[in-house]
């Protein structure tokens, strides 16, 4: 099997993919996750797996919408002393039908009385004793809350494909909907591979590094609402990888870290092949992260993403999460893209799509690229908020050039 693999590198199309081709390629072969029912609460930032209807009326009769008087219009002339015959709270199921020339104290939310057609605000009469005298003319059908007002029984009050957030789960308890129909969270199998690994919480010696790749994937699959699984480190053997990879296929996405690049020591793309993975494309035409493969067994996606933390993230960002999203039946699979003028300086090779992981800010509605990570790794620890996406026919982008930007962090968009 493993001489199948140079083969394919001659295949361009299959071997390498632009940005929007490999997206587009895996999109193409990937679905949304079956359907479960989990309680209302449980759904809060899940995605709607069915449209759901209201089950009743809202207000499931007239109901007042002011503490105040309810009476008949017909009755309430300016100047018309009306004796007060009933006290109606919320939660009265059955008000008992308002006598003539009279007014029933009622309170907001509470049912009208058959024979009242308006509410009269505590505010706008006068009280004497066990009467109310109404000073002005009021019309029928004011400060009333009318059956079905709302929401109509039967009507539809969510979309398939709705993200559920608070306002959702508002509604849907509003509607007695303590189930709800979700899509499942994909499980996604992280493995990473290679006999530098050592486990979190060991002091790494020389030539050792932490398996910081598992726990950053980890991270951003869970931000992404999907399940991570993280699986033990694939040392550098013919049969660790494919007994992880095997493992790691039982899940819905299979994530690895390092092993891609063709080294004497990088195993994945053989085990990969010998368990019969489809391969869609092994690079992709960005920098970092071109050596990013994916491929397909069955229902399952797997994402090869080189093994530098910088570039596992960014392959992931790019890659990954789209089909995440995609199988969690959200509507929108990518993060938001606008213009951003540099205040630092920029390079890229040409040939490639540039990725910079940069800190960035608005000022006066504009987005400004404030700082950059250096690829030299000589600069202090940052957490970048942004992507930079420097084109590839390009090399030197100067301060107070625009560049493309996608936005990672959900305060930078809602700053704009």
């Amino acid at each position: 099997m493993l001489a199948i693999l140079p083969l394919l590198n001659k295949d361009l199309k299959l071997t390498m993919a632009t940005l929007e081709e490999a997206t587009t390629i895996i999109l193409d072969r990937i679905g949304t996750t079956g359907c479960e029912r989990v309680p209302l609460l449980d759904a809060l930032g899940r995605t709607l797996a069915e449209d759901l209807a209201a089950p009743y009326d809202l207000p499931g009769c007239d109901t007042s919408a002011m503490d105040g008087f309810a009476v008949r219009s017909a009755e309430a002339s300016p100047g018309v002393r009306l004796a007060v015959r009933a006290f109606i709270p919320a939660g009265t199921t059955a008000p008992a039908p308002l006598e003539p020339n009279s007014a029933a104290r009622i309170m907001t939310g509470a049912p009208i009385p058959p024979g009242a057609d308006t509410v009269v605000p505590f505010e706008e009469v006068r009280e004497e004793a066990d009467t109310v005298i109404l000073p002005s003319p009021v019309t029928g059908e004011s400060h009333i809350r009318l059956r079905g007002a709302e929401i109509a029984s039967g009507a539809t009050i969510l979309r398939r494909g709705t993200e559920i957030g608070v306002h959702q789960v508002s509604l849907l308890a509003s509607c007695s909907h303590a189930v709800v129909p979700v899509y499942r969270r994909p499980r996604v199998a992280i493995l990473c591979t290679g006999d530098e690994l050592v486990e979190l919480g060991t002091a790494p010696g020389a030539g050792q590094v932490v398996n910081s790749n598992a726990f950053a994937l980890a991270a951003a699959v869970k931000e992404a609402g999907a399940l991570p699984e993280i699986l033990d480190i694939a040392r550098d053997s013919r049969e660790k990888h494919l007994a992880l990879l095997a493992q790691g296929l039982k899940a819905d996405v299979l994530i690895t870290s390092a092993g891609v690049c063709g080294g004497d020591r990088d195993l994945v793309r053989g085990a990969l092949s010998e368990l019969g993975v489809e391969p869609l494309f092994w690079k992709v035409a960005i920098r970092p992260g071109g050596p990013s493969a994916c491929g397909v067994k069955g229902n399952t996606p797997v994402f090869s993403l080189p093994g530098t933390p910088s570039a596992t993230l960014i392959g992931f960002e790019l890659l990954v999460r789209p089909v995440l999203l995609k199988m969690l039946g959200r509507q929108t699979f990518f993060r938001r893209r606008i213009a951003a003028t540099l205040e630092v300086p920029l390079r890229n090779r040409p040939g490639a799509l540039g990725v910079v992981a940069v800190q960035a800010r608005f000022s006066a509605g504009k987005l400004i690229i404030e700082k950059a990570r250096s690829r030299s790794g000589r600069n202090e620890p940052f957490t970048p908020n942004a992507l930079a996406l420097l084109p590839k026919e390009r090399s030197d982008f100067a301060p107070g050039d625009q560049v493309e930007a996608l936005l990672l962090a959900p305060s930078l968009a809602m700053e704009e």
